[in-house]
């Protein structure tokens, strides 16, 4: 029994040798060393065939978010219904070249375009905090003005640079605050709306500053005291925006590095409110990243449309016999202001007057101290005179408006007839404009030197 064991043992041994050898033969047998190799090259480790799956669904994952994020910025609003007037326009010039159509298709292309460059800026604003959102939004709510305003710098249109930004401030101290106001006030009938008055007296000395820098080269051409005519004008002109954009660029580090309450866009009773009122705070629609995304496209193709609404001003002007004055003061700042419009208007209704003040306020400070002086460095560059001479009856405009909102911004309080008187005073600012003669319509093409 001990010798059948052991030998059946050891064929059990041999067979499980034999099925070793045969697996092994088997093995060598089925693949040649060019089909291991290629075998051992097809599930290498290094490129696996998860990788291929993961790529795909990366790929699929992106277009999904980019298709989110039109459908969020563009498809959001109804304005997107005024976008196809761009490339109309554009097609238009090319087949007509008709001026006044031109004109007028690329400031209805270009209006949606202000707004949503503003609703980008509010969505990167979540992200940078309230005090740096601030500032993106008075910096790309004014992109759209500064970009025309290049532009027309750029062809020598110096007195359409001068107007249009002169309308800028000029709409957003009295339609766009007007606005705020208005419709803030109606909403909350029940209660005296407040906002923060510090910061309100701030922005109103440096509006106040920007009218004496300009103020002084009007009154020193018109009163003939210059001690090389025409010169000196020009000298005191540049170094007057010089100083200006330091005093912005000290406003800012102030803005940006004090630590005193007094100055924060949103003072403690509007927290209180909010939080009484069980708010939640809102979150942002779209990512840092298209936001930024969303700047530059919004960006390129405003610059783009702009190049053709300069271009065919004048020809606009004559067609359709409206002042040019009063196209470069009235009508392209209300485009222009889109954005600032529906911000103010939305922030007031939900009672954060705060807000709506920077943004409308902010706003004309950052067009009079940074925007005006920084044309006029930029035509120093391209050799064109702009100064900041912008005639009597236009500076004079300013130094009126800058007082009326001042006095209106004193108590720290509004209402809703507070609003109409601001709405209605831009009125009658629109109709002076719409009478008034420009005297030197016939050198806006003159500009170099």
């Amino acid at each position: 029994m001990v010798g059948v064991g052991v030998q059946s043992q050891l064929e059990m041994g041999t067979l499980e040798g034999k099925d070793d050898e045969v697996c092994e033969f088997e093995d060598e047998a089925l693949f040649s060393p060019e089909q291991q190799g290629a075998v051992q090259k097809t599930y290498s480790p290094r490129v696996p065939p998860l990788q291929v799956v993961v790529k795909r669904i990366g790929l699929t994952d992106l277009k999904n978010v980019v298709s989110e994020s039109v459908k969020i910025v563009v498809f959001s609003t109804k304005l997107n219904l005024l976008m196809p007037f761009g490339p109309l326009a554009i097609l238009v010039h090319y087949l007509t070249r008709h001026n006044g159509w031109v004109f007028l298709l690329s400031l209805l292309g270009i209006t949606p375009l202000a707004e949503r460059l503003g609703y980008a800026t509010e969505q990167l604003a979540f992200f940078t905090g309230a005090t740096v959102g601030g500032l993106l939004n008075a910096t790309f709510g004014n992109a759209t003005e500064l970009i025309i305003s290049i532009y027309a710098l750029k062809s020598g249109m110096l007195r359409v640079v001068q107007q249009s930004l002169l309308g800028s401030i000029l709409s957003n101290m009295l339609l766009v605050l007007g606005c705020a106001f208005f419709s803030g006030g109606l909403v909350h009938r029940n209660k005296q709306q407040v906002f923060n008055k510090a910061a309100a007296v701030v922005s109103s000395g440096l509006l106040l500053m920007a009218v004496m820098g300009l103020l002084f080269p009007a009154v020193l051409h018109y009163t003939r005291t210059e001690v090389h005519f025409g010169k000196s004008e020009l000298a005191l002109s540049r170094f007057s925006s010089c100083v200006m954009l330091i005093a912005y660029a000290s406003y800012l580090f102030f803005q940006l590095k004090s630590q005193h309450s007094d100055y924060l866009p949103l003072n403690e009773e509007t927290i209180h409110n909010q939080e009484n009122n069980g708010e939640e705070d809102e979150a942002p629609e779209i990512t840092k990243w298209e936001s930024i995304i969303w700047l530059f496209i919004l960006t390129a193709w405003i610059s783009i449309l702009s190049e053709y609404l300069v271009d065919t001003i004048e020809g606009a002007s004559v067609a359709w016999n409206i002042p040019l004055s009063f196209i470069s003061v009235i009508v392209l700042p209300i485009v222009g202001n889109a954005a600032e419009h529906a911000s103010a208007i939305m922030f007031a209704i939900k009672d954060k007057l705060d807000i709506s003040l920077g943004v409308a306020i902010g706003s004309s400070t950052q067009i009079s101290m940074f925007g005006i002086p920084f044309c006029v460095v930029v035509g120093w560059m391209m050799g064109r005179e702009m100064d900041l001479n912008f005639q009597l009856f236009e500076t004079a405009t300013l130094f009126i408006t800058v007082l009326v909102v001042a006095f209106m911004l004193q108590e720290g309080t509004s209402n809703y007839f507070k609003g109409l008187m601001l709405i209605l005073c831009y009125l009658i600012v629109a109709a002076s404009f719409f009478v008034h003669v420009d005297p030197s319509a016939d050198d806006d093409v003159v500009g170099t030197p």
